[in-house]
């Protein structure tokens, strides 16, 4: 409370008396798998250009089908993907250390064999000092070159340069900080605390990173887990993308690559983890594939749904992509193109729209050879009819009537009819988290009247918004939500012990999954 001592005119600003609400993104997306190349820590891609400078390229999908699931996420209209990738318990990193008194060592950014095709070369800076060098570093996506490197026969497919670096921690060019910022392919470390200059030979010349593995122990669930080391750089897989906030889809396609865990247990713990997840942080959706090879699904889908859970979608069949190395027709998992699915879906129509009849982009459009399509198994109406009340989602077939491979579904595989659609689950999970994040300000509040009605006012204010951006049924506000903060949602006790208990009911629209057109014939009565 303000004093006021002398007589005059005093200005002050006050609070207002509504907090805005702002909505949490919901289109952003989190992958676990194997890349080519690149970090462990889980790391944000905007562009299928970004993750390809980041991660490599298209690997066979034997060994992953992520890359080809994150360009299928793009050609959908994803923006936003977190990639966490994975490796082999025993993999190691390439590296070696420069010639010189102090000189750094060069480390590939993240553990593979791939580090062992990464060339560093150290030469006289442009801008001269005696501190001063410049690192070239080369990289061969799928050629190993002997020494010595002739670059006129064997052009690099990556180039990258860093000039007039300094060996000086003081200096804004200090090496370290620039290449390790920069570079998407090496990181610098002086094993000395005092770091000295690399030696500039006369004749500069290349020399390979070594002692690079992609590791010979078979991959199991707990690669895929994680790491227990919550360490920034040391916490992968899907414990790392647990911990970003801004995650709202999640993936991991290769859960059911058979020949990347060939053990049904492995598989089936991935899945349960992507579940939990879910289930434990309330804030994201997981994206399941059915097993490929299922051809005869409808004689058990029952056992192909894990354990039902209100916050995930699983979708069949496989898609038939090309693939941009060996220029063969492959089969991924739908998932990662179902999730670009979704988060077009989110950012054009909201996530109140249930992500269904959109044609699915970046497969094959037409048939290789007779029963050689866009999808691995043609579904046809009466299949779906078995397969659609169990919750898997059929991916279909409609070119015959112009109208492509599109996703025919949209239900959970939650056996509560409450939470049966996605877009309903989805919808509450975005209201939900942003009420959450927009009042903050209340905790420590006076738990009074007072805060009880800003309470209302401000959640009342968010959701008049969201119906009237189509999400919520009912031809005005008292018929599409209500909002309680009282003394009817609270008790004496309730208040002694310091809760706030704020009611909040919502009537979320579902979507027309069965339209039913009734026709009858009409006489033409005489005119009087």
């Amino acid at each position: 409370m303000p004093e006021y001592l002398a007589p005059g005119t005093y200005v002050e600003e006050v609070r207002g008396d509504v907090v805005p609400i702002e909505g949490v993104g919901t289109s952003t997306a989190g992958f676990v798998g194997l890349t080519e190349r690149g970090p462990l820590q889980p790391t944000l891609v905007t562009s299928w250009l970004e993750y390809q400078r980041r991660y490599g390229d298209v690997v066979p999908p034997r060994v992953s089908v992520l890359p080809l699931s994150v360009q299928g996420f793009f050609a959908n209209g994803g923006q936003r993907v977190y990639i966490a990738r994975i490796t082999r318990k025993n993999a190691t990193r390439a590296e070696i250390t420069l010639d010189g008194d102090g000189a750094p060592k060069v480390r590939a950014v993240g553990p593979g064999a791939h580090g062992n095709r990464i060339w560093v070369q150290v030469s006289k800076s442009s801008m001269g000092g005696e501190k001063k060098f410049r690192l070239t570093i080369y990289y061969y996506r799928d050629r190993v070159v002997e020494p010595p490197l002739d670059l006129r026969k064997y052009p690099p497919d990556v180039t990258e340069e860093f000039d007039d670096l300094s060996a000086d921690p003081q200096d804004s060019r200090f090496a370290s900080t620039v290449v390790n910022a920069s570079s998407y392919l090496v990181a610098l470390e002086w094993p000395t605390p005092t770091p000295g200059v690399p030696t500039i030979p006369e004749q500069p010349e290349p020399k390979a990173l070594a002692d690079g593995g992609d590791g010979e122990d078979p991959l199991t669930a707990e690669e895929f887990e994680g790491t227990k080391d919550r360490t920034p750089d040391k916490f992968t897989g899907l414990g790392a993308i647990g911990t970003i906030d801004e995650v709202a889809i999640l993936a991991v396609p290769d859960a059911v690559n058979t020949v990347l865990l060939p053990n049904k247990a492995d598989r089936t713990t991935v899945v349960d983890k992507m579940l939990q997840q879910c289930r434990d942080l309330h804030d994201r959706f997981a994206i399941l594939d059915v097993e490929p090879g299922q051809a005869n699904i409808t004689a058990n889908a029952a056992s192909q749904v894990p354990s039902r859970s209100e916050h995930a979608a699983i979708y069949y069949p496989h898609l038939r992509v090309l693939d941009p190395t060996s220029r063969q027709a492959v089969l991924v998992p739908p998932s990662g193109f179902v999730a670009g699915v979704y988060a077009f879906n989110d950012t054009t129509r909201g996530v109140h729209k249930a992500p269904a009849n959109y044609e699915v982009r970046g497969i094959l459009t037409s048939d290789i050879r007779p029963g050689e399509g866009p999808l691995e198994f043609t579904v046809g109406q009466g299949q779906q009819a078995i397969l659609n009340p169990l919750g898997i989602n059929v991916i279909r077939d409609f070119r015959s009537t112009g109208r492509g491979v599109r996703v025919w579904g949209a239900r959970t595989i939650s056996d509560n009819a409450e939470w049966r659609y996605i877009n309903v689950r989805r919808l509450f999970t975005f209201v939900e988290e942003s009420v959450d994040k927009g009042l903050q300000w209340v905790v420590f509040e006076p738990n009074s009247e007072p805060t009880w009605a800003r309470v209302r006012r401000t959640v009342d204010t968010f959701l008049e918004r969201v119906w009237r951006d189509g999400a919520l049924m009912g031809g005005s506000k008292q018929e599409a939500y209500f909002v309680r903060c009282d003394r009817s949602t609270m008790t004496e006790d309730d208040i002694n012990n310091g809760r706030l208990i704020c009611l909040v009911g919502m009537a979320p629209v579902r979507p027309a999954e069965f339209v039913i057109l009734r026709f009858s014939q009409k006489t033409v009565e005489a005119a009087a």
